[in-house]
């Protein structure tokens, strides 16, 4: 991990950090699929440009692309619909910390369906301790009522399964000699193919009052700045860093989207929802293992 790679990291969780307040402002003008339509048509539109400049060939087998639809579907499709809905009940921080579980549910989820990453000691003792700390940041309410933000709670967590899944899925990808750029610009492309007319069905923008401006540079800045830069960023650092320093990323995302979420939007949280991120936090790098190895090999006896 040099330190070209660690700016790189910083920058693109602060990328994909800023996207949960993109998405907030995007919310005052479309409903929430148009935001999800508009986020990959302009970020499909973007890396299909690096793609043309760069002169790169798109595969032709069939298998490939079904696995870009796959891809996009667990990775962008259901979860950025989940996100975009729950940001219209919860602010966007909240949203951002319920997202950071992701590595946690794809620790468990990795072991259940593989047979090269079962859990360690080590591991387990992350994912209980992460746990733990998404049971604080939603808090004791989702017992006393199901109101629509701990409904928006729950559909936030939901995402973080899509995202696991995805990640586990991603494996076939090892086999394919498919470029990073070309790899992102064809699960766009297959997302849009789907959520674009499902927006239209859904939403029935052309019944809506006409977005603002603001509204329509937050699409814009989401497709651009929170969505294509960080995706070539991540496969640049998934080629040179390898997966396990990009699960440190997670640790960073929550930190911008609550910053943003109160300079810019003037989001307050409960110090419960800080109490859980930090526990989330130390769940993810008890899971990376390079954090505290002095005093996980102190824990467990090991020399």
């Amino acid at each position: 991990m040099t330190g070209r790679l660690w700016l790189m990291i910083l920058l693109m969780s602060a990328l994909w950090g800023g996207g949960f307040m993109f998405i907030k402002f995007a919310l005052t003008g479309f409903a929430p699929f148009s935001v999800v339509a508009g986020r990959v048509g302009v970020a499909a539109v973007a890396l299909g440009l690096i793609v043309a400049v760069g002169r790169q060939r798109l595969p032709r087998q069939a298998k490939v692309w079904r696995a870009f639809f796959m891809m996009g579907a667990l990775n962008n499709l259901i979860p950025w619909m989940m996100v975009a809905w729950a940001q219209t009940q919860i602010p966007s921080s909240m949203a951002a910390i319920l997202n950071a579980p992701t590595p946690l549910l794809t620790a468990v989820m990795a072991h259940l369906l593989t047979h090269d990453e079962k859990l360690t000691r080590q591991r387990f003792t992350g994912v209980l301790a992460g746990m733990l700390g998404v049971a604080l940041v939603v808090g004791p309410g989702v017992l006393s009522g199901m109101d629509s933000a701990v409904l928006a709670q729950i559909t936030c967590l939901s995402a973080t399964v899509s995202y696991a899944a995805s990640a586990v899925y991603g494996r076939v990808f090892r086999s394919m000699e498919v470029t990073p750029v070309v790899a992102a610009f064809g699960q766009q492309l297959m997302v849009a193919c789907v959520i674009v007319p499902l927006a239209l069905a859904v939403d029935q923008p052309w019944s809506r009052p006409a977005p603002g401006a603001g509204a329509l540079a937050a699409v814009l800045a989401l497709g651009v700045i929170a969505t294509a830069l960080p995706y070539i960023i991540f496969y640049r650092v998934l080629a040179e860093a390898g997966a396990t320093n990009l699960m440190l990323v997670n640790l960073l995302i929550p930190g911008w989207a609550v910053a943003l979420g109160a300079m810019v939007l003037g989001e307050r949280l409960p110090p419960t929802a800080f109490l859980g991120m930090a526990m989330v936090g130390v769940g993810l790098a008890v899971i990376d293992g390079r954090l505290f190895p002095a005093i996980w090999r102190r824990l467990t006896g090991r020399s």
